[in-house]
């Protein structure tokens, strides 16, 4: 990686004790009735935390929540996320309700060294998204140096991931980001075979990872809705089975691409049907899918064929589950295939909420090789994009 790191910074002349450290982190979590459903993300960005606080340094914590689409929506503040993160941290979080201005700059001026902020929703703004240079400005105001820890959000050219770096005096990646790239590397430069697992509803979500992987990875393994277009692009029936016909013609593209590179490109051969996607909805076993019927998971036959590939490989990138499985009924599929990458030799990166999901059901996450924070942005970082939120702290 070509950017400067939370260790560089740690290590300079002076350090960061007695210094504003803006840390931009993904604290994007799920609440229920006013409580942090999921504290995955905010436990990722300890680390960082911890590093910086022990270094003596007054940290000013920002995130977005949701998508309030400009607008502030009591039901999306950050404020649960700040009670949270100090029964994690065994220490008081200081919230402020305002994250730019007057409100943000006094809260930020009662810091002490070591002592933590979190700022509200930066999504109440909706500056944040358009990458507004004044309110990037207005950040900039609030720190004398800038770490970026929030990989799932690096693939955004946001003021908060982005825009800001220019204005501060240093600019470096915190540890889960510099951890992140380093993992996903191993698929952009794997040892082969590589097998890539791509599940999901929709073909057009992931097009352009798909047309990236036909040609690069060994197997590439397809389930999920959108195998169900690959199928319709190869005229075989599908039943009442959510398609994309309008995206037959790309499904074919990347057939061609993988068969042209000399890829073996997996497909279902059978499959667990039913008529109501829902619990208690009677579930069939079927090699073609009927009229009125609809696929839900990838069937038994299927999913020892995708098994075996990852138990073969000495690479795996997993983003999407193989059915419905929040569903237990419909989760065999997801279920064969985690065990199996858990169980396999390879290094393995799994990526993107559905998977992480599946995998923390299933109680696997410790087998893994690496549980990606970023869906949207391991996609993008694995098919050799560039990530805006790097690609700033690299000019820097």
């Amino acid at each position: 990686m070509t950017v400067a790191t939370l260790d560089d910074l740690l290590a300079e002349r002076g350090g960061v004790r007695g210094r504003r450290v803006l840390v931009r982190a993904d604290l994007n979590v799920p609440l229920r009735d006013g409580r942090v459903a999921d504290d995955t993300r905010i436990q990722a960005a300890l680390g960082t935390l911890r590093r910086l606080l022990a270094a003596g340094a007054r940290v000013v914590l920002a995130s977005h929540l949701g998508r309030p689409k400009g607008a502030r929506k009591p039901e999306l503040s950050l404020r649960p996320v700040a009670e949270r993160l100090a029964a994690l941290l065994g220490r008081p979080v200081a919230f402020s309700e305002a994250c730019v201005g007057p409100a943000a700059e006094a809260a930020v001026a009662k810091l002490r060294d070591g002592e933590l902020l979190l700022l509200e929703n930066l999504r109440f703004h909706a500056e944040e998204e358009k990458n507004d240079p004044a309110f990037a400005k207005q950040l900039a105001a609030l720190a004398d140096l800038y770490v970026n820890d929030a990989f799932g959000t690096a693939h955004r050219a946001h003021a908060s991931t982005a825009g800001v770096v220019p204005f501060v005096g240093r600019a470096v990646a915190g540890d889960l980001l510099r951890e992140e790239l380093e993992q996903l590397r191993v698929v952009r430069e794997p040892e082969r075979p590589l097998v890539c697992f791509l599940g999901g509803a929709k073909v057009s979500d992931k097009l352009a990872v798909l047309a990236a992987l036909a040609p690069h990875t060994d197997v590439l393994a397809i389930g999920g809705a959108m195998a169900y277009t690959f199928l319709l692009a190869q005229g075989k029936p599908t039943g009442a089975s959510r398609v994309e016909p309008e995206r037959t013609e790309d499904a074919k593209r990347v057939l061609a691409a993988a068969r042209e590179a000399g890829r073996e490109l997996l497909l279902p051969v059978d499959h667990v049907v039913a008529e109501r996607i829902e619990a208690g909805a009677e579930a069939r076993v079927v090699k073609e899918i009927p009229p009125g019927w609809r696929g839900v998971d990838i069937g038994p036959e299927s999913a020892a064929r995708y098994a075996a590939a990852a138990r073969r490989a000495r690479t795996v990138f997993w983003n999407g589950p193989m059915g419905v499985f929040e569903i237990d009924a419909f989760a065999k599929g997801t279920e064969t295939v985690a065990r199996a990458i858990a169980e396999s030799s390879a290094r393995s990166v799994v990526g993107g909420g559905d998977s992480l999901a599946a995998v923390n059901k299933l109680g696997l996450g410790d087998r893994m090789g690496h549980l990606s924070t970023g869906g949207g942005a391991s996609l993008e970082y694995v098919q050799g994009l560039a990530l805006p939120g790097v690609v700033a702290l690299e000019k820097r």
